[in-house]
C-alpha cells in the first residue's frame, strides 16, 4: 500500500515507486493523499506485505522521501532499512516478465475506512466545542475536518487548500502564528495544528498561546491512568522533553522513561516494555492501544477527550506542566558528522552541566534529516539558558564549520 502527502513531487515518486514494485511482481495499491498513520493502520488491518508513504513530513515543500512500514504497520527497524539499501545497491536478479508482472491499482476507499475507524474509537462528543484546525495544506486536509465535524465540533478549517507547493508553508505545526490568529478571530475554545503528513499535532489555547507536545502528552497520560489504561503507570518520551514534564508526571505517580530523540526510539522502548503511550515535544504522540504509529489526529482527539473529562479549558489544563526556561538553537553545520569528536563543543557542554547541576539540562545532537546540529539548554532562569545556549552554539560553529541562525 502506497500513500502520499500533497507535495508536487508526490505523484511522480508514487508512479516511479509503484512501477518499480510492479516490475518485481509485487502488487501496488495506491491510496492517494492520506496521512502517514492511515497507511500504517490500513496495512496492519489487511494482508498487505508492506506500506510506503511518500512524504517529507514537517519539512519544507522541496524535500520529499519514503517512509516504509512492515506488515504489522510498524516502521522498519534500522537493520531492515540497511538491508533494503544494500539490496538496492546490488545488481538485483532476474525480474518477472509477461503475466508474472505485478499490478498497480487505486483504492481510494482506504481513506474512508481510516476516517470511520478513528471517529469510532474517539470516545468523545465534541458538541458545543469551538475548534479551529490547521491542516498545513497537507494530508490531514482529507481527514481531520470530516472527523471533527462528525464528532460534533463547531469547526473552522485553515490550511486546507493544498496547491502542491504550500505544504507546511507558514502554517501547521511548524508555524502556529496563523492558527493563533484564527482562534482569536473566531473566539474559539482552542486550535489544533497538524504537520504535512499528519503524524504530529500541536495546539493553541483560547488566548492564542501555544501548547506543545509535552503538555499534550502529560494530559493524555493522566487521563489514561485515571481510566486504568496506562500499563505500568509509565510514559515514554525523549531527552528533548522539558524537565517540567518529568516533575508533573512525578506528582501524578507516573514514571517517565527517556530515550534518544526520534519516534522510532520511543517506539522501541514502548514495545520492548509493554508501554502504550509515548511521544515527543514536537507533538509526535504514539498510543499503541489505538494504532501502530504516531497519529496527529488521534492525539488531538485524545487531548479533547481529556479536556472533556477534566471539565477544564485547555489553558487551565495545560498548566499541569510548569515548564523550565528552554532554548533550542539549530546551527547549520557543514561537518555535523564530526560532532562526536568535537572536543571544544563537549568542553562547553561539561561547563554548562557543572553549573546547572540538577536544575537544568543540555542536549546537543545532529539532525537526522538536515545539515544541522541542535543545541538545547534548560536552566532555572532565561538569562542562564540563553548564555549557555549561545556559548555552546558558538563552539559548534567554530568546530564544525557552522553558521548561527
Amino acid at each position: 500500500m502506497i500513500g502520499r502527502d500533497t507535495r508536487l513531487s508526490g505523484p511522480m515518486l508514487e508512479g516511479a515507486l509503484a512501477s518499480g514494485l510492479a516490475s518485481t511482481g509485487a502488487h501496488a495499491v495506491l491510496l492517494g493523499v492520506v496521512p502517514t498513520p492511515a497507511v500504517a493502520e490500513l496495512v496492519a488491518s489487511s494482508d498487505a506485505a508492506a506500506g510506503a508513504v511518500i512524504s517529507a513530513s514537517h519539512n519544507p515543500f522541496p524535500d520529499n522521501g519514503i517512509k516504509l512500514f512492515g506488515p504489522d504497520g510498524f516502521k522498519l527497524a534500522d537493520a531492515e532499512e540497511a538491508a533494503i539499501e544494500a539490496a538496492m545497491a546490488g545488481e538485483g536478479g532476474d525480474r518477472p516478465t509477461a503475466g508474472a508482472l505485478g499490478t498497480i491499482e487505486t483504492w481510494l476507499g482506504g481513506r474512508a475506512q481510516y476516517v470511520d475507524a478513528i471517529a469510532e474509537r474517539a470516545g468523545v462528543d465534541l458538541t458545543g466545542m469551538r475548534i479551529v484546525v490547521d491542516c498545513a495544506n497537507g494530508a490531514t486536509t482529507v481527514t481531520a475536518p470530516e472527523v471533527l465535524v462528525r464528532l460534533g465540533a463547531t469547526l473552522r478549517s485553515i490550511g486546507v487548500e493544498p496547491d502542491g507547493v504550500n505544504i507546511n508553508d507558514g502554517c501547521g505545526s511548524t508555524d502556529l502564528g496563523l492558527l493563533s490568529a484564527a482562534v482569536l478571530e473566531a473566539g474559539a475554545d482552542l486550535g489544533l495544528a497538524f504537520d504535512g503528513d499528519g503524524d504530529r499535532v500541536l495546539a493553541v489555547d483560547a488566548a492564542g498561546d501555544p501548547v506543545d507536545g509535552d503538555q499534550i502528552l502529560a494530559l493524555c497520560a493522566v487521563a489514561k491512568r485515571a481510566r486504568g489504561e496506562l500499563p505500568g503507570d509509565a510514559v515514554v518520551t525523549t531527552t528533548m522533553t522539558n524537565l517540567g514534564f518529568r516533575r508533573a508526571m512525578a506528582a501524578e505517580g507516573i514514571e517517565v522513561r527517556w530515550t534518544d530523540v526520534g519516534d522510532r526510539y520511543v517506539m522501541q522502548e514502548m514495545r520492548g516494555n509493554g508501554f502504550v503511550l509515548g511521544g515527543e515535544q514536537s507533538g509526535h504522540l504514539i498510543d499503541l492501544s489505538h494504532g501502530p504509529s504516531g497519529d496527529g489526529l488521534a492525539a488531538g482527539l485524545h487531548l479533547l477527550r481529556a479536556l472533556r473529562e477534566r471539565g477544564e479549558d485547555l489553558r487551565t489544563a495545560a498548566a499541569i506542566v510548569q515548564r523550565l526556561p528552554q532554548r533550542l538553537v539549530n546551527v547549520t553545520a557543514g561537518r555535523k558528522q564530526d560532532l562526536p569528536d568535537a572536543a571544544g563543543v563537549w568542553e562547553a557542554v561539561r561547563r554548562a552541566e557543572a553549573e546547572l547541576g540538577e536544575d537544568g539540562r543540555v542536549v546537543v545532537r545532529s539532525s537526522g534529516t538536515e545539515p544541522l546540529v541542535r543545541v538545547m539548554v534548560e536552566a532555572p532562569t532565561v538569562q542562564s539558558c540563553d548564555r549557555w545556549c549561545r556559548e555552546i552554539s558558538q563552539a559548534v560553529e567554530r568546530e564544525l564549520g557552522g553558521s548561527l541562525p
